[in-house]
């Protein structure tokens, strides 16, 4: 381990050993050469050590004024079926009915019940209120929450509110059930890779566990949510870690550890915290409100690959696609499209679909903002009034064009056809959704390499829209007359929408 105290391994041994017989001076010269050495080298080793901050020689001082704050989580689930001790058959077995009826029920016929508990951390954030932060998962779906301290007493918590899109919850005790100590949030911006960290938690059920490491990585997107920017440290983090917070140097909390990557179930040195740069203003919405309340959009969005940039004319893949823009949100009232690439959200420059989520959930229910946006080779800017997330939740509404008839066709490694009332009902199509329908894919395609499948629709060939094969052939003979290498697609899956960039050919 590195030393700052010891960065002087025998340096002036090494300069003072002559090599040959010396000239006059040349021990005077060395000595000076040793002493300018030693200087410089002691101002680099400060110059770090004022940066960067060393492992302390134990973190006992730290553990102890910390964890009268960390707290256990118990939870008590009414749940009905088995116990747990009973097989789950499929279907058709022959014994299927027997455990139906004597397995999960009682004597009366009626679905058993049980008690399920689970167990997980948390931290005290305000002694005066008796505020306690934990996740989501731990007590998600609990009929009843208890916070279990150091000492083994046991309080029962209420519940304020929960963020399943970040998985926090805050819960509420009363300060005067037992003597409370709170731990304050830090900056989980300053935070750098490297810098040490301490975990502590309940892993296993087994009480107060304290782990130490570094932050890993930061930035990480786990897809466990829309919002994902985790704290990656190898402090070892197990189940029953959930909830507990991720503390810095100082004794702040820069994260709340949340999930682990493993294929054991086992802590293998890749834990996740949620940041506190994300977990502060949703716990103060929380305690506010009892909920969150973000800002809304109204787009559905996708990254800019580099065929997508090249459909569209762009230098680069900056930016953000908007692949959708349900009807009455804020975005379609403010005349952004699909096809269009969202450059700048009220000035600020985003360059992936996470910043952009990130910035307009962080922003005022109701503020206005401006979007700068690349649309027909040029930059737009229009002004949006944001709505609320969590009020305006609700599938994309899109308008599309009269289906026309014709035979199927076989275009870019796809079976293309018109969605007649046989191909809705096959393919689960809704009535007012319309273009042409993907019938079958070559597997070795690059269509199939890009996840198209059976059942999706292409409503529109490079922001067109299309209304049958043989209007999409037209239109992809229009492209392959251009010096164009790709053609952009508007793919309608359910009610999910997405832009995907094929490469044309000559025998398309």
């Amino acid at each position: 381990m590195y030393n700052r105290y010891s960065a002087l391994p025998k340096s002036a041994e090494i300069v003072a050993r002559p090599v040959a017989d010396p000239a006059p001076g040349a021990y005077k010269i060395s000595a000076i050469a040793i002493s300018t050495l030693t200087v410089f080298t002691l101002m680099m080793v400060f110059a770090v050590g004022a940066k960067a901050r060393g492992a302390p020689d134990s973190f006992a001082d730290l553990v102890e004024k910390l964890s009268p704050a960390v707290v256990n989580i118990s939870t008590t689930q009414t749940v009905k079926g088995p116990s747990g001790g009973l097989p789950k058959l499929p279907e058709g077995h022959p014994f299927e009915d027997f455990f139906k009826e004597f397995g999960n029920k009682d004597k009366n016929g009626e679905q058993r019940e049980r008690k399920a508990t689970s167990l997980g951390s948390g931290f005290v954030i305000d002694a005066t209120d008796g505020y306690v932060i934990t996740n989501n998962h731990v007590i998600d779906g609990a009929d009843e929450i208890k916070v279990i301290f150091q000492d083994g007493e046991k309080v029962p918590a209420t519940l304020v509110g929960t963020d399943p899109k970040t998985d926090i919850a805050v819960l509420k005790i009363d300060p005067n059930d037992h003597p409370l100590i709170d731990v304050g949030w830090g900056d989980s911006d300053k935070s750098r890779v490297g810098d040490w960290v301490l975990a502590i938690g309940n892993p296993y059920g087994l009480g107060g566990t304290v782990t130490a490491g570094i932050v890993s990585a930061r930035g990480r997107d786990i897809r466990s949510g829309p919002y994902d920017d985790y704290i990656q440290t190898d402090a070892s983090i197990n189940k029953g870690n959930s909830g507990g917070p991720l503390f810095n140097m100082d004794g702040e909390v820069i994260g709340i550890n949340t999930a682990i990557f493993s294929q054991s179930g086992g802590s293998i040195g890749i834990g996740f915290a949620v940041p506190s740069e994300l977990a502060v203003p949703v716990v103060e919405q929380l305690i506010e409100f009892g909920k969150t309340s973000r800002g809304w959009l109204g787009v559905v969005i996708q990254p800019v690959t580099e065929e997508i940039a090249e459909g569209l004319d762009l230098m680069d893949t900056d930016g953000v696609l908007v692949a959708g823009v349900p009807e009455d949100g804020p975005a379609f009232k403010a005349g952004v499209k699909a096809g269009d690439v969202i450059l700048k959200f009220n000035g600020e420059a985003v360059s992936e679909p996470r910043e952009l989520s990130r910035l307009v959930a962080e922003s005022k229910v109701g503020s206005k903002v401006t979007v700068e946006l690349w649309r027909g080779g040029k930059t737009e800017t229009l002004n949006v009034t944001l709505g609320e997330l969590e009020k305006a939740e609700t599938a994309m509404a899109s308008a599309s064009p009269t289906p026309g008839s014709s035979d199927k066709i076989d275009l870019l490694g796809m079976e293309l056809a018109t969605i007649d009332d046989a191909a809705r009902e096959q393919f689960n199509i809704s009535p007012d959704l319309n273009g042409v329908v993907v019938t079958d894919v070559d597997p070795n395609s690059e269509a199939a390499e890009k996840g198209i499948r059976a059942g999706d629709v292409v409503a529109e060939a490079q922001l067109e829209p299309v209304s049958n094969p043989e209007q999409m052939k037209e239109r992809i003979a229009e492209i392959q007359a251009t010096d164009k290498k790709s053609v952009l697609l508007l793919l309608k899956r359910g009610d999910n929408s997405r832009f995907i960039a094929l490469k044309l050919n000559k025998e398309s």
